[in-house]
């Protein structure tokens, strides 16, 4: 499941207009990103819950192509807790796997599916003792979460949003609320065993302006690129692209360099421009 119902706050005015899992990063909207993803591990079956602007993520889900893509839709927040629980009826039984659609990370998903044992199992990026926002204890056990701690920590790390949940858990779900604060802490305090899935790759959190600039210019270096026009892109005589990403239908006027800026389909941006989105 692809938890994307949030408003995205944090990217705004970005998402004031366009839902937080359909920015586009590259070529392609995140979602698609993390649908390329799943799809690539094998998983056919994916539900995406939606509330805000919900009507574009339902078109975005009528031309899913290659994969059986279920849309949950939510009248009203529910938390991620509650809107797991609200897709249970498209999401059926058994454990499953949910990914933040703000995240992009090269997660190897089977791995992660063969690791799953126990209540849950959260990706997590490797840190130090007492860093990021979870602590671990030497056998890979969550000990610290949101600044709780359950018993003495070995390492710490960051939690990247991407996590199995286990049909035990699942069971207790609220109707509304969050997996974290109302499942996961619960959970610990219980003394069940949540682990952490290690990974140690490059990843993304789309979440804040700054953050989705990032994601770009590293989805163009991962391709050896210092730009990007999408088709019937158009820019003026002159104009120096350096890591940027001019969309489907955009144009650059004006003079000058647009350096680490991303333009989005079918806007219009003016150089000279630095570390800006034109949407």
């Amino acid at each position: 499941m692809v938890l994307a119902a949030g408003l995205g706050t944090r990217l705004r005015p970005l998402t004031d207009h366009c839902a937080k899992a359909l920015v586009p990063v590259g070529d392609r909207p995140a979602l698609a990103h993390v649908l390329d993803r799943l799809r690539t591990a094998g998983i056919s079956r994916v539900v995406v819950n939606a509330h805000h602007h919900v009507d574009q993520l339902r078109a975005f889900a009528l031309g899913a192509v290659g994969l059986d893509l279920g849309l949950s839709e939510e009248p009203h927040l529910l938390g991620t807790a509650g809107g797991i629980a609200h897709a249970t009826r498209l999401l059926g039984g058994g454990d499953v796997l949910l990914w933040n659609a703000d995240i992009l990370a090269d997660v190897d998903v089977p791995a992660l599916l063969a690791a799953h044992r126990d209540e849950a199992t959260l990706v997590v990026q490797p840190l130090g003792r007492g860093e990021g926002s979870v602590g671990l204890d030497e056998a890979g056990r969550v000990v610290r979460l949101r600044k709780e701690s359950f018993a003495d920590e070995a390492r710490g790390g960051q939690f990247l949003g991407i996590h199995v949940l286990g049909q035990a858990l699942r069971a207790r779900l609220p109707a509304r609320g969050g997996l974290i604060e109302d499942v996961y802490l619960p959970a610990l305090g219980r003394g069940e065993v949540l682990r952490a899935h290690l990974f140690e790759g490059p990843w993304h959190d789309i979440g804040t302006v700054a953050t989705y600039l990032e994601a770009n210019t590293a989805w163009l270096a991962a391709r050896g690129l210092s730009h990007w026009l999408g088709p019937g892109a158009r820019v003026a005589d002159g104009i120096v692209l350096d890591r940027a990403i001019v969309g489907e239908g955009a144009s650059v006027t004006g003079r000058g360099a647009l350096t680490r800026c991303v333009v989005w389909p079918g806007a219009n941006a003016v150089a000279p421009l630095e570390g800006r989105v034109t949407s």
